[in-house]
């Protein structure tokens, strides 16, 4: 890393607009190599920045296995227990340094842009010009060096490279025109640009569906499986991972586990083991129409015809917009939202989701924090259309993720009426509807009003995985009246069924109403009141902001305090630091949220580990107080 310090001091010495702007483009890319690099190594994968560096020190010892323990358990960076997980990290140390890089290179090109402002009062034939072509190529290949090696250590084989910008670079430098060549010394490969504007990759082997694709899932899951390979554990691994990022339902395993080990769910029958329906089982759909019409307090008795089971509500949600969209059309959905519907509406169907940003400011008009109002949903359709947008749908989320807002019947029936004006379809997610626990909160399903104002493009989607702590599971259902919907969705159980006997032990569960009345629900909802005081009393002691809702397994606390500048850069930096503390949290970049410095946090967790994870929480805060401390006592000493 060290030789990226000589490559910041070699653009000052040049000075020109076309080697900075250059440089500039290839820091995203080695910026976005760092990130890249510091969450593999904390997965174990690729080498250590000294070896990178041509360092001679030996790598630390590797992270101990989860299924062992010692007395001093070696940590990813080489600490031991005793050292604390506090130390700046592999993850944010790096990235630092490239900021500072990034940050350089955009003042100079700040200063250029005065300069040549004054230029051109001098005539052309006297203007000085420093940048060359072979300066062009130096400064490229110094760069695309340290790409190539960072994105090669971090991917652990060729994999997915940078492209090369090659050596043979053809330019003006007094016009500031260039371009990359292809170097005659390397044989062409078959590439493909991504649609990020910083990073080309190529592949011998995937297409280009494929190449975004698998870019796509690696940005999106990156975090997730190094957790998955590191999760903490109270006897076996007390350093691993604490995961308060994922909304995932740890309350009530203890019930779970108990009845479905009862004897009625232990069945196993012929039918169970061929083939089902591709819509779900019959006696499984039958089932959960009984169960929707009872729990989301339906006027007359659900269809189970209009019931399709898939394996969990994203493939629902994911097909959905298959089949209601051509590629390239979109979807408008408030923000900030659940950021894997971004994921899963690129997966199959490319369909674009187009923001209607909720402020965070109390105002006149907007009386509550990200309130949804129709008259955004009225701005952001206009301005879609005036870009050449094909809308062709609205996504709602009710209770919301991650804001936790329970909408009202009256909002609902206006967002309905608005989508009915423009013939919009309304897929409404409602999958943690009965983990509202506020007592003086009503929800008010989609399902339960007499009339819906257009049936037909009215789509819902409801699951197990968060109400029941049983995400495993993998169970989606959509409830929709148009028989043509259902058909089409249907035909991806070809794809994305569930098997029988999980079928079966589903149907099961959700028939045991008087389990769930008086068992489950009651004990769910206390556990939940009880976390939510928890962690609401911790964030008031420490002074943070949150949005205090009565839904949901998670809660939208403000940092922005612990950002300077307050920017997206910065936030990334402090997840990262919460990563080197083994905590992770999802930041509000995840949610498309315009403004920097939201986090979600989940605490639908055991209260050992939640307290566990907010004394680490509370540590990475401290932290970074002092960070400011110290930046902030710089910065009036070189003023």
């Amino acid at each position: 890393m060290e030789s990226a310090l000589p490559v910041a001091g070699f653009l000052y010495w040049v000075g020109a607009g076309t080697v900075a702007y250059v440089a500039l483009r290839i820091s995203y890319s080695l910026f976005t190599a760092l990130r890249v690099w510091g969450l593999s190594h904390e997965a174990g994968v690729g080498p250590r920045l000294g070896e990178w560096a041509g360092s001679s020190q030996p790598a630390e010892a590797e992270t101990q296995s989860m299924s062992h323990r010692s007395d001093a358990i070696q940590l990813p960076w080489g600490q031991t227990s005793g050292q604390g997980l506090g130390n700046q990290g592999v993850h944010t140390q790096p990235m630092e340094m490239m900021l500072h890089l990034k940050q350089a290179i955009e003042k100079h090109m700040g200063q250029l842009a005065t300069r040549h402002q004054q230029q051109d009062l001098v005539p052309e034939e006297e203007r000085p010009y420093q940048a060359t072509g072979e300066q062009e190529a130096l400064l490229g290949n110094l760069m695309y060096q340290l790409v190539n090696l960072l994105q090669s250590g971090a991917t652990g084989g060729p994999g997915l490279q940078p492209s090369c910008p090659s050596l043979d670079v053809k330019g003006d430098a007094r016009g500031g025109q260039w371009q990359w060549a292809q170097s005659s010394r390397q044989p062409a490969q078959p590439g493909y640009q991504l649609n990020d504007p910083e990073a080309t990759f190529f592949s011998q082997h995937l297409s280009s569906r494929g190449i975004d694709i698998s870019a796509s899932y690696q940005a999106s899951f990156r975090d997730y499986k190094m957790y998955q390979g590191d999760k903490y554990h109270e006897d076996k691994n007390t350093l691993g991972f604490i995961n308060l990022g994922l909304s995932e339902n740890k309350l009530c395993l203890d019930l779970m586990t108990e009845r479905l080990s009862q004897s009625d769910m232990n069945v196993i029958e012929d039918v169970l083991l061929q083939y089902p329906d591709w819509s779900g089982q019959p006696f499984l759909r039958e089932e959960v129409a009984r169960f929707l019409t009872c729990y989301c307090k339906v006027p007359a008795q659900l269809d189970p015809e209009n019931v399709v089971v898939l394996n969990g509500c994203s493939s629902v949600f994911s097909t959905l917009a298959m089949v209601l969209c051509d590629a390239g059309e979109a979807f408008l959905t408030p923000t900030p939202f659940y950021g894997g519907f971004v994921f899963s509406s690129g997966l199959y169907s490319k369909v674009e989701l187009i923001a209607v940003h909720l402020d965070s400011e109390s105002t006149d008009a907007n009386p509550c924090p990200f309130q949804l109002t129709v008259d955004k949903l009225e701005r952001a359709l206009l301005e879609a259309t005036l870009a050449g947008k094909k809308v062709r749908g609205l996504i709602l989320i009710n209770p919301q993720n991650p804001l936790g807002d329970v909408y009202s019947r009256d909002l609902l029936e206006e967002c309905l009426e608005f989508a009915k004006r423009y013939n919009l379809h309304v897929i409404i997610d409602e999958i943690y509807m009965l983990s509202v626990f506020d007592e003086s909160i009503t929800f008010h399903s989609v399902l339960s009003m007499e009339s819906l104002p257009d049936p037909n493009r009215t789509h819902v989607i409801w699951g197990t995985s968060k109400d029941f702590s049983i995400s495993g599971f993998r169970f989606g259902v959509l409830y929709t009246y148009n028989k043509e919907v259902a058909s089409a969705v249907s035909s991806f159980g070809y794809l994305h069924s569930i098997s029988g006997i999980a079928q079966y032990k589903l149907c099961r569960l959700l028939q045991d109403r008087e389990w769930i009345d008086t068992v489950y629900l009651p004990t769910y909802r206390s556990r939940l009141q009880k976390a939510h005081r928890y962690i609401t009393k911790k964030l008031k002691a420490w002074g943070i902001p949150f949005l205090n809702r009565g839904s949901g397994l998670y809660i939208w606390i403000n940092l922005q305090v612990y950002l300077d500048p307050c920017t997206f850069e910065e936030e990334l930096l402090l997840h990262h630091r919460f990563l080197d503390n083994k905590l992770m949290l999802s930041r509000g970049k995840t949610y498309t949220c315009k403004e920097p410095g939201w986090f979600r946090l989940v605490f639908a967790d055991k209260p050992l580990r939640l307290k566990q994870a907010m004394h680490r929480f509370y540590q990475v805060l401290e932290e970074q107080k002092q960070r400011l401390r110290v930046k902030q006592l710089e910065s009036t000493q070189r003023e």
